[in-house]
């Protein structure tokens, strides 16, 4: 009776602790706050080996980007554990609002940045008609892929090997790239000059609209960056 005691104790903490006061993703020690405007808050995330985040709550709709592969448990309040799995620089997207634990059943960190979208009550009913809303496309020495369209904001992954480039392309709107590995790019604007970029792998950068650019990867590795463009 004793021991049987004994494991119904420690359940008991063990739920107590899953089912603990939730916090505000801007209390949660793991979320650091890298950018602060009118239209996101992004944060960068690390959780270590076997660690998990704090119960907290997600007010907005939101994106995250894998820093390299992941294995989590994802725990939502009131619902039972899922097991994911994510590759590097994976895109997803999660409807507000919840609060959830993230537990890292890895033995390497868990890295994201997660992008939420402050104005996302208006851009749910958003009617932005995109050229492409999804689909592949091969460039000079890399690729570039049309993911999906939620909110209206769509999401592109580019990957260009050393010297590879994306042609000129314009955005009408502001947009946030991500960084997924170490990136030293060339940003040559129709009409202003080129601009040098220097970004480590899980940085964030927002970028305002109407310019058309080329993209040059100048760095002596592979290149690899996530852009959320708003329309």
């Amino acid at each position: 009776m004793k021991r049987h005691a004994f494991f119904c104790l420690i359940a008991t903490v063990l739920f107590a602790q899953a089912a603990g006061p939730e916090v505000e993703i801007t209390a949660e020690p793991h979320h650091h706050l890298t950018i602060d405007n009118q239209s996101v808050r992004a944060y960068y995330v690390e959780i270590p080996p076997h660690g998990e985040t704090l119960m907290h709550w997600h007010r907005h709709d939101y994106f995250f980007v894998s820093i390299g592969p992941a294995d989590i448990v994802n725990e939502v309040k009131d619902k039972l554990p899922a097991s994911l799995k994510f590759q590097d620089g994976e895109t997803r997207f999660a409807p507000a609002t919840f609060a959830h634990i993230a537990r890292n059943v890895s033995d390497q960190p868990f890295r994201n940045v997660t992008i939420e979208i402050l104005d996302d009550a208006n851009l749910r009913n958003s009617t932005a008609k995109w050229d492409e809303d999804r689909g592949l496309d091969v460039l000079k020495g890399g690729t570039k892929q049309v993911v999906f369209v939620k909110d209206g904001i769509r999401v592109t992954e580019f990957e260009l090997q050393p010297g590879g480039i994306v042609p000129m392309h314009h955005y009408a709107g502001p947009h946030l790239l991500v960084a997924v590995s170490d990136l030293d790019i060339r940003s040559d604007v129709q009409g202003q000059g080129h601009t040098a970029t220097h970004l480590k792998s899980g940085e964030s950068k927002w970028l305002p609209g109407k310019y058309s650019h080329s993209v040059t990867n100048t760095g002596k590795r592979p290149a690899k960056f996530v852009t959320l463009e708003f329309p």
